[in-house]
């Protein structure tokens, strides 16, 4: 087969989350241990960080990955789901898999995959975990793809632990609540192996405890260790100070990921990098800051808060949940007071595309009803259909217009939008992979 014949295939014939839905989810772990087993377990010939979490484990595992990297080490990258390329799922240092072994995997393991006929994300998940082990990389940073317990990625024991913070999302899987949400992600706690909490609230900290007592590990809590003293930020970069709340030295970071929710991500990272320490992985302060300042260029991170044009202003994010559309607007809030450009007539406009799984109603009641609406959908199975969005987003307040794709929403955005107005393209990571910059 050619690349494109095997990414077809690899669409096409096996259950897809981001297309069915729900019915592409494998309650058990059986499936990623026997394709793993066949392979020789890859998982067990590197060492491993594991990241879960509601909303920014995605931004944390690049950072991580950056200053990895930027430290010398030969770094695996494995995140999902991905916004142009397959490829970007499973990187080393920056640099995606090669088209060729993505062909040699597949060929590899099709007689494999007839017999245990895992899902889409099982056989990626294998895929990564065999081109790290082959690649002999230093570290590999995996990213949960739902959950925790009962990911595919679950059969790692890594070297450390992490869960950025927990909310509202996947709950027709997860659970309807924050603890049942908290048990599924501590699940990814192992056996004497320290995990990390970037953030908590009472309730979900106690399953925390719970959780790694039982495992007998050592847990520590970011948002205890490290507290924000100052922060200053546009529309390129995230200038903060952290101050460590046991001696308090304060340390300067310029962020080239600058969307605010990113300041909860630094004090998670600062403290992974002070487990690791630990572990004897030793990071110099100025090597941490090159990479943080440099994230987007070493991992090829996009998506997050991400400035693609001025006059008007228009700015990518992946945010699909409560949570992140909370972000969203304090930042776009942010934005509106800044006053940019010297006139008081910046107003927003929301290209707003989401899947039939997420909390609607949640997501659409906290949306102002002064902001101009462009109401789109990606090109998914599991996408809302842009008029139903419409009508539904009628109920709450909200007005504007439906298109058949992103591009001609953002279009349209453009010419009703005055050259200091913000517009904002949220609501799905795969809306956001459908935005043509050559367009813009």
């Amino acid at each position: 087969m050619t690349y494109p014949e095997t990414v077809d295939y690899l669409f096409s014939q096996l259950p897809m989350y981001s297309k069915i839905g729900a019915a592409a989810y494998k309650e058990d772990l059986h499936n990623s241990i026997a394709i793993c087993d066949a392979l020789n377990n890859p998982q067990n010939k590197f060492k491993s960080i594991h990241i879960a979490g509601t909303n920014g484990k995605g931004s944390t595992t690049h950072m991580l990955a950056a200053i990895l990297q930027e430290a010398g080490y030969k770094t695996g990258l494995y995140t999902s789901p991905h916004l142009k390329d397959f490829r970007e799922r499973i990187k080393i240092n920056g640099t995606m898999v090669s088209e060729s072994f993505v062909i040699d995997f597949v060929n590899r393991t099709n007689t494999l995959v007839e017999q245990i006929q895992p899902s889409f994300f099982e056989l990626t998940m294998a895929m990564a975990f065999d081109y790290f082990a082959q690649q002999d990389v230093d570290f590999a940073i995996i990213e949960t793809g739902l959950g925790g317990r009962l990911d595919s990625t679950n059969i790692i024991t890594p070297i450390l632990s992490v869960i950025t913070n927990i909310g509202f999302d996947h709950m027709n899987i997860l659970g309807d609540t924050l603890l049942k949400i908290a048990g599924e992600k501590a699940g990814i706690i192992k056996q004497s192996v320290p995990v990390v909490i970037g953030e908590y609230t009472e309730e979900t900290k106690r399953v925390f405890e719970i959780k790694a007592a039982e495992c007998n590990a050592p847990i520590y809590f970011a948002q205890d260790e490290y507290a924000i003293a100052d922060f200053q930020h546009n529309l390129r970069q995230l200038d903060c100070t952290i101050i460590n709340k046991v001696n308090n030295e304060k340390i300067f970071y310029s962020l080239d990921l600058n969307g605010l929710y990113q300041l909860k991500n630094l004090l998670t990272i600062v403290s992974i990098e002070k487990e690791l320490q630990k572990q004897g992985i030793f990071i110099k302060q100025e090597t941490k800051k090159n990479a943080l300042a440099n994230v987007k260029k070493l991992t090829g991170l996009h998506g997050r808060w991400e400035l693609i044009a001025e006059k008007p202003f228009i700015v990518l994010d992946v945010a699909h949940n409560e949570d992140g559309m909370k972000q969203i607007l304090s930042q776009t809030k942010i934005f509106l007071e800044s006053n940019i450009g010297g006139t008081l007539k910046n107003k927003l406009h929301f290209v707003l595309g989401m899947a039939k799984d997420k909390e609607l109603s949640k997501v659409l009641s906290l949306l102002p009803k002064d902001a101009n609406y462009y109401f789109t959908a990606a090109h998914i199975p599991r996408a809302i259909p842009s008029t139903e969005l419409m009508m539904k987003a009628t109920e709450y307040g909200l007005s504007g217009f439906h298109f058949e794709n992103v591009n001609e929403a953002i279009q349209e955005a453009k010419k009703r939008a005055l050259q200091n107005d913000i517009i904002v393209v949220c609501g799905s990571v795969f809306l956001v992979g459908e935005v043509d910059q050559k367009l813009i």
